[in-house]
């Protein structure tokens, strides 16, 4: 289901003014049609978020995303929560940085242990298959994320048209594990071997101002696999991962999305599992 939202024009104040105000010198000449504005990343991004949270009802036990596409889904509850639209929801976050948003904006929240089963998670990812198999985890949360996405009936999923790729690996980008700290290099290196048949080069994440290893809300370290090729069966892959002592979980959220919504120039496309 494509739904059309309308592409904005603007023209500046002035040239508007003159072309009311000051003769034509040639009538017969029409104007020259305004330059269209594009929508950035981030505007499609609040897009689809804002559609996401269509899904939300009075009562639900929500999962709270992370990244800078759920922070829209989760700020808009928030609203509709001041508004009175929204009642009695509950919000498990997935990250210490939702957490604190969510309470910033008088979510009520609780866990797992409370809720054992969510009504509804929302987030954004890295990457999107044409299975709806995704990518998570860029931003550091994936094993809170996918033990509160795993619990949920139903996980909808937000991305811009940039997300969309025809296998997962596939932008070339960093397809994330987290691993404990003791012997990281070891891991890191069996974790490179293990597809060096798809070209993977394994690399320790670092914090963007200094060398350190990045920190997971866990207290855990995230290695980033790249790959050149498809690693092919997905599902054999997580297995030999997650067989790997050492490693905690892995970003492919393999049959978990329930919807994913795209926003794009064109509209926003609703794909449903």
């Amino acid at each position: 289901m494509a739904i059309a939202y309308p592409r904005f024009v603007c023209t500046e104040k002035s040239t508007i003014e003159e072309a009311i105000m000051t003769p034509s010198s040639s009538s017969s000449v029409p104007s020259p049609p305004p330059p269209p504005v594009f929508l950035t990343q981030e505007e499609l991004k609040q897009i689809a978020a804002y559609k996401a949270v269509e899904f939300v009802e009075s009562g639900m036990v929500l999962g709270l995303g992370t990244g800078s596409t759920a922070k829209y889904a989760v700020q808009r509850i928030g609203e509709l929560l001041h508004q009175g639209k929204l009642k009695n929801i509950i919000g498990l976050p997935t990250s210490k940085i939702t957490q604190e948003q969510a309470l910033s904006l008088g979510i009520p929240l609780s866990d797992l242990g409370e809720h054992p089963v969510v009504d509804l998670a929302i987030d954004g990812a890295d990457e999107v298959d044409p299975y709806l198999n995704l990518v998570k985890g860029r931003g550091g949360s994936l094993l809170r994320e996918k033990m509160i996405e795993g619990a949920c009936r139903k996980f909808v999923v937000v991305v811009d048209e940039s997300k969309l790729v025809p296998y997962l690996g596939g932008s070339r980008l960093a397809m994330p594990v987290e691993i404990v700290p003791f012997c990281w290099k070891f891991t890191t290196e069996r974790l490179q071997r293990l597809f060096e048949d798809s070209g993977c080069v394994a690399k320790l994440r670092t914090c963007k101002d200094n060398d350190e290893p990045f920190m997971t809300d866990n207290a855990n370290y995230i290695v980033d696999l790249y790959f050149e090729k498809d690693i092919g069966d997905l599902n054999a892959a997580s297995d030999s991962i997650l067989r790997f002592p050492g490693v905690v979980e892995h970003g492919m959220f393999l049959n978990m999305a329930t919807t994913v919504i795209v926003a794009g120039e064109l509209g926003v496309t609703v794909k449903n599992k």
